[in-house]
């Protein structure tokens, strides 16, 4: 069996590998405009084992080796890079060491969506660009008005506050902008509205995404979303990896008993965890124990605090609505009790 080290980059990679049966080593740079990279992949026999650093723009590489019969595994690059002593990191040796882990049976491997699953996260993230998009487009309203001494904040976007908008008395250039702004926030409107459509659709479609919906505060957009971006969330043993694999837990620099928390480090899905965020502001209204514990968080913590907290408890009972398979109100009993066995526990 072939076992291979690839260093990647997106114009090249560098391999190292390994023959188990004969014990036949070699190494090579793999230039991707070329197609050095698809012809090597081919000639090796399948299935081979491929071992390589997490890092983006590699997807036409994961279906390559899947169209082949290849087993791709993906590793933490922390996690590899902290398993390396030397200080002098080099391409050729990155794939070396890659390769000396998958041998050695260290090497660090990290849960991958299918392919069907990365399309649907397509899906999401192309909506949740234009939405941004169109939140700076808002904002660069507000400030036209703001300098004209109008001041309506949400009420702008109301049929009142638009006419208000449009009979603002703006000099030429001024105005120019103004109808730009505006057209470009109408355009942004008809291509958002399809992808939301969409969303609902494949959130309705999935058990996973209707199950969470059933939590007050959740709508289709964030039950897919944490449904697409956890995957099995039997690789996560407590919530408190869950919060940790997010982002949601504080920074802590700590030694000698004394205990430092910073901010949130903010590490994993940004796109998720702002909808968590945005969702527990919904939660805190309409589920009484949220409220209780945010309002409580209020009196001690700035606001902010209390907004994350209360997103960082909304991921940790979402994971136990999928690891439980019980919706609300129940999981509220089950995620407080210790005694309620797991499904699939053994």
């Amino acid at each position: 069996m072939m076992i291979i080290g690839c260093d990647f980059h997106p114009s090249w990679q560098q391999v190292c590998w390994l023959d188990t049966a004969t014990g036949e080593s070699g190494e090579q740079k793999l230039v991707q405009a070329s197609g050095d990279a698809e012809r090597f992949y081919r000639q090796v026999a399948a299935p081979a084992l491929i071992g390589m650093e997490a890092t983006g723009n590699c997807h036409w590489l994961v279906d390559l080796l899947a169209e082949i019969g290849h087993e791709l595994w993906v590793g933490d690059a922390a996690q590899i890079r902290a398993s390396y002593v030397r200080q002098q990191k080099r391409d050729k040796r990155d794939a070396v060491h890659i390769l000396k882990l998958l041998v050695e049976g260290r090497f660090p491997r990290i849960w991958m969506p299918s392919s069907q699953v990365r399309d649907l996260r397509q899906l999401l993230l192309q909506r949740y660009k234009l939405v941004m998009i169109r939140a700076r487009v808002k904002n660069e309203v507000q400030h036209l008005c703001l300098n004209q001494g109008v001041q309506r904040k949400r009420k702008l976007w109301s049929q009142a506050g638009q006419q208000v908008l449009r009979e603002l008395p703006l000099k030429p250039w001024a105005g120019r902008r103004r109808d730009d702004l505006l057209k470009l926030m109408a355009m942004l409107d008809q291509q958002i509205e399809p992808l939301e459509e969409a969303v609902k659709a494949e959130a309705q479609g999935d058990k996973m995404a209707r199950l969470l919906q059933t939590q007050p505060g959740v709508g289709p957009i964030t039950a897919l979303a944490y449904v697409l971006t956890m995957g099995d969330v039997g690789r996560f043993p407590r919530g408190k990896q869950v919060a940790r694999y997010l982002g949601l837990i504080p920074r802590e620099h700590s030694s000698g008993g004394r205990q430092k928390l910073g901010a949130i480090t903010k590490q994993g899905n940004r796109m998720l965890r702002m909808l968590l965020v945005e969702a527990a502001q919904i939660a805190v209204r309409y589920d009484p124990q949220f409220r209780r514990q945010y309002l409580h968080r209020c009196h001690q913590k700035p606001k902010a605090v209390a907004k994350v907290a209360a997103a960082r408890k909304l991921a940790v009972r979402l994971y136990w609505m999928l690891r439980t398979q019980v919706a609300y109100p129940e999981i509220v009993r089950i995620e407080s009790s210790p005694r309620v066995p797991l499904v699939g526990a053994s």
